[in-house]
């Protein structure tokens, strides 16, 4: 009994030792500005916190204006629990989005976001607004030049955020399935030393009792009779 508690106790033990399927995913706790703020001026950055730290290579985060526009200026950093993105000088007042996707400590991937509004009358740093057009410049050209500039720009941009996506779920995948490798080698440990405490807990075979093996004993004598061969040893003498 006591080779099997023996036995129970490692098994738990390295069953222990293993990483846990599923950890806290990560939580935003702060953000710079807040969410729900309304700021007299247009920040320049966005920071967003959370609880743990966030995996490098997967963040993402971008800024969507009013307009639908996006004012991400370049690709988010990560320094521990911390995950920022420069932000383009704002054009207008309004509403903006920030959108979040990170890839948590425990490898699944986290999406959200915030919201801040620019008040009216705020200072910007937006393009001054196009009143005309040079003096000979052909307006579809110019038209043309915009058009493929945004076209290229949005195609770059594209990219990255779908291998960074794909990234996060190969991932996530991954880690899912260490954590189901290491809980079947635990199980399967748990069997064998379990099996093992009972083959050594059985009782040993007792031995034969004597004349258990089927031997005949020779037979006595009742009293009174006589031996095979005695009457005619008597008559000869």
């Amino acid at each position: 009994m006591r080779r099997l508690l023996t036995v129970l106790l490692l098994a738990f033990a390295a069953a222990g030792i293993a990483p846990p399927a599923a950890q806290a995913h990560n939580v935003l706790i702060s953000s710079d500005p807040k969410d729900g703020a309304t700021l007299p001026a247009a920040p320049a950055r966005v920071t967003l916190v959370f609880d743990q730290a966030v995996r490098q290579g997967y963040a993402q985060v971008g800024v969507t204006g009013p307009d639908g526009s996006s004012w991400a200026d370049g690709a988010a950093e990560v320094a521990a629990e911390r995950v920022s993105v420069r932000v383009k000088p704002l054009p207008s007042a309004g509403a903006y989005t920030v959108g979040y996707r990170i890839l948590s400590a425990d490898g699944h991937p986290v999406t959200g976001k915030i919201t801040f509004i620019l008040a009216a009358g705020a200072a910007t740093g937006g393009p001054a607004p196009n009143t005309g057009q040079d003096a000979g410049q052909d307006p579809g050209a110019n038209t043309s030049q915009n058009t493929g500039q945004d076209a290229g720009q949005g195609a770059t941009g594209q990219a990255p955020r779908d291998a960074s996506a794909q990234a996060a779920e190969a991932a996530a995948n991954g880690g899912a399935g260490m954590a189901v490798v290491w809980i079947v080698g635990a199980l399967l440990l748990l069997a064998a030393g379990t099996a093992v405490a009972l083959r050594r807990s059985r009782p040993a075979a007792t031995a034969p009792a004597p004349g258990a093996t089927g031997e005949a004993r020779p037979e006595a004598t009742p009293a009174g009779e006589a031996q095979p061969g005695a009457a005619g040893e008597e008559a000869r003498a």
